[in-house]
């Protein structure tokens, strides 16, 4: 089948639990499409092609032999190169770690591999996972599929970049501030963060731990929900593991008579083609038999200082005695944005952390007697990677950092495209531990609004990949 990456992940696990399709066939396809696009978009650090083949190779075996069959049975899964892989460098993109190997799994990955899935390699990000796009790392900056002059946002660029010009079928990323959120957003895919601890994070290097996430990245909803069921699950090894997550099962059921809220105050200051998008996204939801109500929450400026501060003052704890020993192996993004928090000290942090507790009780004050909440996700549209200005403006005017603040599931989804031809997005927010409702809402959504047949130019499955 020549148009292997086109299929849905649920359709490739399906065909793959049923002998339509082989591990072997399907990784070599993925693997073929890397090697024809990924010159152009830099989406992939490593591709692991030996590596994926042979546990694709395995996956055949398992299957021709009877034996169990997992969920994402022989689907090749991305990793963003932040994450542990047994047997292989997580370099975080920087001279610092470039040669530290793995000594296990993330416990995201072994939650993968035992649901049959093939680890297809390591993707691009900032140097680790801060910063920007920069092109004074070992690798060059990830590029966006549908214009590849521009960012296709972070710090899961590579992550987001593979999935949607279909180098991989689904990919792992990290959110800090809106790391899977974000490409997900500028890369026209959809981008879960789940609730705070539903996910482990053992393997995984920090960025600030209070607010770090894994979170799935795919084209569709049902296959990020599928993605995410497979990773979800208490993790005895990680303090910060929740033992209230659960997978979320089918997503179907509609969501006429829910209550979903509209944080209008995010999207005030956001370019015109985002707010129109995300006005004719919430009428859908209004079609589709929701109730609308006006949500009132602080202004977007308090999540925004808040969560800086606890980034800068984090992250520079965990990178202090490199930046002591090593300051000139690492790029001039990630160490200029790392090396502000030296001037947080202790009172400052604490400061805001007591903020952040206000702001996650004036958040849930507001959720009360509702389901979701829905805002915009960036303001700004997609920048150009040259034009470090306007790469600045989409990481500091954005509507994500909140619900890393407070905890919550938030997923990013494709909203439509700008005139120049640039995916826009918006995001759907639930109560803790409640993805389910999270993805009903994207689901209607993409029900009424189908965007997983859109593709980048350069991707879409009727062009020559080498063209």
């Amino acid at each position: 089948m020549s148009d292997i990456h086109a299929l849905s992940l649920t359709e490739l696990a399906s065909r793959l639990r049923d002998g339509r399709l082989g591990a072997v066939e399907v990784t070599e396809a993925f693997l073929r499409r890397i090697e024809a696009l990924n010159p152009r978009l830099h989406a992939f650090l490593d591709p692991g092609a030996e590596r994926a083949l042979s546990e694709a190779a395995r996956r055949d075996e398992v299957r021709a032999k009877g034996g169990p069959l997992g969920p994402l049975h022989g689907v090749p899964v991305a990793i963003k190169d932040i994450i542990d892989v047994e047997g292989t460098p997580t370099t975080a993109n920087s001279r610092v770690t470039v040669t530290e190997c793995a000594a296990e799994d993330a416990f995201v990955v072994a939650r993968l591999r035992r649901a049959g899935a093939v680890i297809l390699g390591k993707t691009a990000l900032h140097e680790f996972a801060t910063g920007g796009p920069s092109f004074d790392l070992p690798w060059p900056p990830a590029r966006n599929p549908w214009n590849q002059d521009h960012h296709p946002a972070g710090s899961s660029s590579g992550s987001g970049a593979a999935v949607a010009a279909g180098l991989a079928p689904a990919a792992l990323g990290t959110d800090t501030a809106g790391s899977v959120r974000h490409p997900g957003t500028a890369c026209g895919i959809v981008g879960m963060k789940p609730t705070y601890g539903a996910i482990s994070r053992r393997g995984v290097f920090p960025l600030a731990q209070s607010l770090d996430y894994v979170g799935p990245m795919t084209r569709g909803v049902a296959d990020n929900a599928l993605l995410f069921d497979a990773c979800v699950g208490h993790d005895g090894r990680d303090p910060t593991s929740a033992r209230d997550a659960r997978p979320v099962g089918p997503i179907d059921g509609g969501i006429e008579g829910m209550r979903i809220g509209v944080i209008e105050e995010f999207g005030r200051e956001a370019r015109d083609e985002i707010a129109a998008a995300f006005t004719e996204s919430c009428e859908t939801l209004r079609r589709l038999g929701a109730r609308l109500v006006p949500v009132e929450i602080p202004p977007l400026e308090d999540f925004a200082d808040c969560g800086r501060l606890i980034i800068q003052a984090e992250s520079f704890a965990i990178h202090k005695k490199w930046l002591q020993e090593r300051y000139h192996d690492y790029g001039w993004r990630a160490r200029t944005k790392i090396l502000s928090g030296a001037f947080v000290d202790a009172a400052t942090y604490l400061q805001a952390q007591k903020l952040r507790r206000v702001l996650c009780e004036e958040l849930a004050r507001a959720m009360r007697g509702l389901d979701a909440v829905v805002c915009v996700s960036s303001l700004e549209h997609p920048a150009r990677i040259d034009d470090d200005e306007a790469v600045d403006a989409t990481y500091d005017r954005q509507a994500r950092t909140p619900f890393n603040l407070t905890g919550q599931p938030a997923i990013s989804v494709p909203a439509g495209l700008s005139a120049d031809g640039l995916p826009l997005g918006m995001q759907i927010v639930g109560r803790p531990f409640d993805e389910l409702t999270v993805y009903r809402v994207a689901m209607a959504l993409e029900r009424e609004r189908p965007w997983a047949h859109l593709w980048p130019p350069l991707a879409a499955p009727e062009a020559s990949p080498a063209g």
